[in-house]
């Protein structure tokens, strides 16, 4: 029998809380999805199309491609839903160009110039590879769609005593200075027609790992954005 007793106190809180974040990895999932799910649907319909012409040699390129997203929606969904389940992710030594290059599948490369500087190059952090490229690609994809124009983005990281540090920065038009204190609040967004949502699951992610990401103080740089993430070297 369902009790009609309100909820409320501390566990009613952990579960509203809960909730919402059940409701924020969803619509986040629901964003990625769709698009992964956009490119399997017109590339089974182009293959489809090429191989009742009997060109079955052309096809094999979008079939090759129809696996790969359908493969990337599958890790989406494993990935999003470690965080859903409020469980610690499994962490390994991950290779930070890697989770770079990963981050950076499908964006549009032609109007960014990446810059980037890994010391020493095979920089490896305990993460668990996935979600740290999705944080990646948060910050990536929004600094795209946030600038009209070509951008410039560089990306540091580094081992200090206690950590790892990794940096993202833009020379876009920058953070709102009203918005600077809530950036990572779900449904926060400057941008029209965002969803508020990447940044809120960039923080759960580095939360997730016991690290923690701002938004860093930009210095003299009269615009642009510029992100911190830490992550510890011990547990």
């Amino acid at each position: 029998m369902l009790s009609s007793r309100p909820v409320g106190g501390d566990d009613g809180r952990a579960t509203r809380e809960r909730l919402a974040a059940i409701g924020e990895i969803a619509a986040e999932i629901a964003h990625e999805l769709r698009n992964a799910l956009q490119i399997v649907s017109s590339s089974a319909y182009v293959a489809r199309q090429e191989a009742e012409r009997g060109e079955a040699a052309r096809a094999q390129p979008h079939l090759i491609k129809v696996e790969k997203y359908a493969r990337i929606a599958h890790d989406i969904v494993d990935d999003l839903l470690l965080l859903a389940r409020a469980e610690a992710p499994a962490r390994e030594p991950a290779l930070v160009v890697d989770a770079i290059a990963a981050a950076r599948v499908d964006l549009p490369a032609g109007t960014v110039e990446w810059d980037d500087h890994v010391e020493p190059r095979d920089l490896r952090v305990a993460a668990h590879p996935g979600l740290l490229g999705r944080l990646l690609h948060v910050l990536y994809e929004n600094a795209i769609q946030a600038s009209p124009g070509r951008l410039r983005v560089r990306t540091t990281a580094r081992a200090e005593a206690a950590t790892w540090v990794i940096e993202v920065e833009d020379d876009g038009p920058g953070i709102p200075a009203e918005l600077a204190p809530r950036l990572f609040e779900p449904l926060v967004t400057a941008r029209a027609g965002g969803t508020g949502l990447g940044l809120a699951l960039a923080r759960r992610i580095a939360l997730a790992h016991e690290g923690s990401i701002v938004l860093a103080d930009r210095g003299p740089e009269p615009c642009g954005a510029r992100f911190l993430i830490e992550l510890p070297r011990t547990r």
